[in-house]
């Protein structure tokens, strides 16, 4: 068995994805049902749009920024580059590095580029405002290098 991805870059651990049809953990039902369960419909449909609007934003401060943004930002995910694929990940890994969120690495149409995924329910406005900080100022550092 193999699941494959631009952005699920391998490990060198044991990748439970490579022995089992989920690409995660067991019971993974049960999160989902227990997210329904007491957020409901209308939580639901409002943690959707929270997470649509911060990709957004990501979007817009990366373009104003005057980095290419390749993806059509309609759901949550972002898909920036940086430049030259060696720049974009450098980016990558100082924003791993960093710890101020967590952006992995993909290709898009060819492009070496970042993604930028907002899916957690605890995601803030001053969460994506300091995210999108970091990213800006180690972009930056990596462009002057």
């Amino acid at each position: 068995m193999g699941i494959t991805a631009a952005y699920l870059e391998p490990g060198s651990r044991r990748e439970p994805m490579h022995h089992t049809p989920e690409a995660s953990r067991r019971a993974r039902g049960m999160e989902l049902w227990a997210a329904l369960k007491s957020m409901g419909r209308t939580g639901l449909c409002a943690l959707i749009e929270r997470t649509c609007v911060y990709a957004q934003r990501f979007a817009q401060g990366l373009r104003e920024a005057g980095f290419e943004v390749l993806n059509d930002v309609v759901i949550n995910q972002v898909l920036v580059s940086f430049g030259r694929p060696e720049v974009t990940r450098e980016v990558i890994r100082r924003i791993q590095e960093d710890g101020t969120c967590w952006c992995g690495g993909t290709v898009w149409q060819g492009k070496t580029a970042m993604r930028i995924s907002v899916c957690s329910w605890a995601t803030t406005e001053a969460d994506v405002e300091r995210s999108l900080a970091a990213i800006l100022r180690i972009s930056r550092e990596c462009r002057a290098v």
